[in-house]
């Protein structure tokens, strides 16, 4: 478990800390990335990624969540990253940003993601590019009814 400090916030990669109801609440409503998402899949994502919480010293209150599915060594898909929006326009995201990708144990590992809106901050605080001329990343787009419809299913 590690944690940093910034003014009046605080990210911890311990996931007892984080509130999987409000992560849940955050990516099933407000996401375009995983609109209407189940509990069940959320509670499984956080379980098997290594999680990053931004949280209020004085509440412990999460403010913002990222997560890093990774083998620690080749490859990490960084996902799932937000800032609640009362807390958006202080620096979080790039502090969140900047810190997941300095984080030691991730020292030489390959980076992805996928954003539609955010390139900029993942280009200024967190060195992506973007792969348009990288000829050797494929990709197979996932299907948010087909996993929703796991979850639902009696």
């Amino acid at each position: 478990m590690a944690e940093w400090i910034n003014g009046d916030y605080f990210i911890s990669t311990d996931k007892a800390l984080i509130d999987r109801h409000k992560v849940h609440s955050f990516l099933s409503t407000e996401s375009y990335w995983a609109m209407n998402i189940p509990f069940k899949a959320v509670d499984l994502i956080i379980d098997n990624s290594f999680c990053f919480g931004i949280y209020s010293l004085d509440s412990r209150e999460l403010v913002g969540f990222a997560r890093v599915v990774t083998d620690f060594v080749r490859f990490a898909y960084l996902a799932d990253v937000f800032i609640v929006p009362d807390f958006r326009g202080l620096g979080l995201s790039k502090w969140l940003v900047k810190t997941i990708v300095e984080y030691p144990d991730f020292g030489g590992v390959h980076f992805c993601l996928g954003t539609k809106d955010a390139h900029t901050l993942y280009e200024q605080y967190g060195g992506f590019k973007l792969l348009n001329e990288n000829k050797t990343w494929m990709t197979i787009n996932t299907d948010l009814e087909k996993i929703i419809s796991r979850f639902t299913e009696s």
